[in-house]
C-alpha cells in the first residue's frame, strides 16, 4: 500500500512532509553525500510533491543505489549456511505484529488442552543443533518469546525466585510448565556445538534476561558471550520511534533501550546486525528516522554492525490485520524503495540483506538489483514468519542459491555470519554444499533436498 500523507499520518508527531526536493536528494545520493532525514523521506516517497509513488522517480532511486552497492561490495552476492533454533513460542508481552508466540500459561501444567506451540529443553536444541553443524551449517540463529520460566542463569534465577513479587517481573518458575526451557545461559551453551557460530539474544531477550536485577547489560552479554554467544541479531528494533512502538508493542522496550543494548553487546566485544520491520502503521518519517539512529549506533560502535535487513511486515496472521489497525503490508514498490534507501542512507553499513522468506524467489532476486547485496541463508527451519501467514518455504539449499544468484548474473559467495570468511562458488562444478562451517564438506545438507518452488 503506498504511504502519502493522509489525516491517518497526522495522529503522529512525525509526518513525511520536509522542504528538500526530490531532485536535490537524488542528486545528493548520486554524488555520495551524506543524506538527511528530509533527502530519506523524498527518496522514499518518491517526493513529497507528488501523491503516491512515482515509477519512474522509483526507478532512478533504485538505478542510483544498484550503482552504490556495486561500488561497495561488487557483483558478489553472499549467503550463510544456517539452521534457525528458536527455542520457545511461550509469550505474553501481546506485540501486535506478531503471531509466533502462544500465551504462556498454554504452557502450565495445569492448563487444560494442549498449547499451539512449543518449548525445547537444552538437551534439545544441543540434540537439534548438532545435527545441523554435522551436515555443515556455520551458524544457529536463535530468536525465541519471552518464556517466564527463562532467567539469565543460576543466579539470576535465585533472585527471581526471591522477589516480593513474581509476577511483577514476568516470572514463573519452571515447575510450573510441562517443559522447561532452562536458562539463557544453559541454551546458550547447548548452542554452541564444535565452534558452530551462535548469533542469539536480541535486546528484548537481554532485557528479560536481566529483569529483577540491577545489573547493566553489559553484565547479561559478557555472561554469555562466556557461554558461547558469538554475535547479537539487532531484531525486536522494529520502527525505532517510540510513537510508533507505543502502537504495536506497548510492552516492549523502548527505541532508547534497544540502543543501549546494543551498544553493551558491542562494548563486550560481540558483532551485531540490525533491523527494521516496516509497512504496518508507520510512515514514510518513521522509516527514515529508524535508519537514522541505525547510522548513528554504528558510530558509537565502530562499525560493530554488518549487515542491516529490512523486514517488510507479513500480515495476514497478525492481530494488527485481525483487530482492522492495518489493511496489508508494504507494496512492492515500498519494499524496492526500503531496500534502496537503505543502502543510500546507511553509508557505514556495507552490506544490505534482501529475505527470500519476506520477498520470495523472484521478489528477492529484485532486492539484489535494488542496493541488497546478501541474500540471507538456508536456515534449515523457519517459523516466525512462517505463523505469519509467510509463504515462502523453511529451506534454501547451496544449490538453490547457485542457481538463483547465477539467473541474475552475479556471483554466489558462501560467507560467515561476520562476513570475515568467504568462498566464491563456481556454478560449473557442483555438486553444491557447504565448506565455511566445522564439519562441513561440501556435501549437500540434506540428503534429500526438497526445492522450494519459485513464487512467480
Amino acid at each position: 500500500m503506498d504511504r502519502s500523507v493522509t489525516e491517518t499520518d497526522l495522529e503522529f508527531e512525525h509526518v513525511p512532509r520536509t522542504d528538500q526536493s526530490f531532485e536535490n536528494a537524488l542528486a545528493k545520493a548520486r554524488d555520495g553525500e551524506r543524506l538527511t532525514v528530509a533527502d530519506g523521506i523524498e527518496l522514499l516517497t518518491t517526493g513529497t510533491d507528488v501523491e503516491g509513488i512515482d515509477r519512474r522517480r522509483k526507478e532512478r532511486v533504485l538505478e542510483v543505489a544498484d550503482r552504490r552497492r556495486r561500488e561497495v561490495v561488487g557483483e558478489e552476492v553472499t549467503f550463510v549456511a544456517n539452521l534457525n533454533n528458536n527455542v520457545t513460542t511461550a509469550c505474553n508481552v501481546g506485540c501486535l505484529f506478531c503471531n509466533f508466540k502462544d500465551a504462556a500459561s498454554t504452557f502450565e501444567t495445569d492448563h487444560e488442552g494442549a498449547t499451539a506451540g512449543f518449548t525445547k529443553t537444552p538437551a534439545e536444541s544441543r540434540e537439534i543443533v548438532s545435527d545441523a553443524v554435522s551436515r555443515g551449517i556455520y551458524e544457529v540463529c536463535s530468536v525465541s518469546g519471552l518464556h517466564p520460566a527463562f532467567a539469565l542463569d543460576a543466579e539470576h534465577r535465585e533472585i527471581l525466585e526471591a522477589h516480593e513479587d513474581p509476577t511483577a517481573v514476568n516470572y514463573k518458575p519452571p515447575a510450573a510448565y510441562e517443559t522447561d526451557p532452562g536458562t539463557y545461559v544453559e541454551q546458550i551453551e547447548a548452542m554452541d556445538v564444535d565452534g558452530v557460530h551462535v548469533h542469539s539474544m536480541t535486546p528484548e531477550e537481554a532485557y528479560h534476561a536481566r529483569r529483577g536485577t540491577d545489573w547493566s547489560y553489559e553484565e547479561v552479554y559478557r555472561r554469555l558471550k562466556a557461554a558461547g554467544l558469538d554475535t547479537v541479531p539487532g531484531t525486536a528494533a522494529e520502527i525505532l520511534v517510540d510513537e510508533v512502538r507505543e502502537v504495536i508493542c506497548p510492552g516492549k522496550i523502548g527505541s532508547d533501550e534497544w540502543l543501549a543494548a546494543m551498544e553493551a553487546a558491542a562494548d563486550v566485544g560481540l558483532g551485531l546486525t540490525a533491523t527494521i520491520m516496516y509497512g504496518h502503521v508507520e510512515n514514510e518519517a518513521h522509516r527514515v528516522l529508524h535508519l537514522e539512529r541505525v547510522r548513528e549506533l554504528q558510530e558509537r560502535v565502530d562499525g560493530a554492525i554488518t549487515e542491516f535487513v529490512p523486514l517488510s511486515f507479513v500480515h495476514e496472521n497478525t492481530p494488527l490485520y485481525r483487530h482492522g489497525v492495518v489493511s496489508g503490508g508494504a507494496s512492492p514498490d515500498e519494499d524496492e524503495l526500503m531496500i534502496a534507501v537503505s543502502r543510500l542512507f546507511l553509508d557505514n553499513v556495507e552490506h544490505i540483506q534482501s529475505s527470500w522468506v519476506k520477498y520470495g524467489n523472484e521478489g528477492g532476486l529484485k532486492m539484489l538489483n535494488c542496493g541488497a547485496d546478501d541474500f540471507m541463508g538456508t536456515i534449515l527451519s523457519e517459523e516466525i514468519t512462517k505463523r505469519a501467514g509467510g509463504e515462502y518455504g523453511e529451506f534454501r539449499s547451496v544449490a538453490d542459491y547457485v542457481e538463483l544468484i547465477s539467473s541474475i548474473g552475479r556471483v554466489p559467495v558462501e560467507r560467515s555470519t561476520d562476513y570475515t570468511e568467504r568462498r566464491v562458488i563456481d556454478p560449473d562444478d557442483p555438486p553444491f554444499g557447504p565448506r565455511l562451517g566445522p564439519q562441513a564438506d561440501g556435501t549437500p545438507l540434506l540428503e534429500d533436498e526438497k526445492r522450494v518452488p519459485a513464487d512467480d
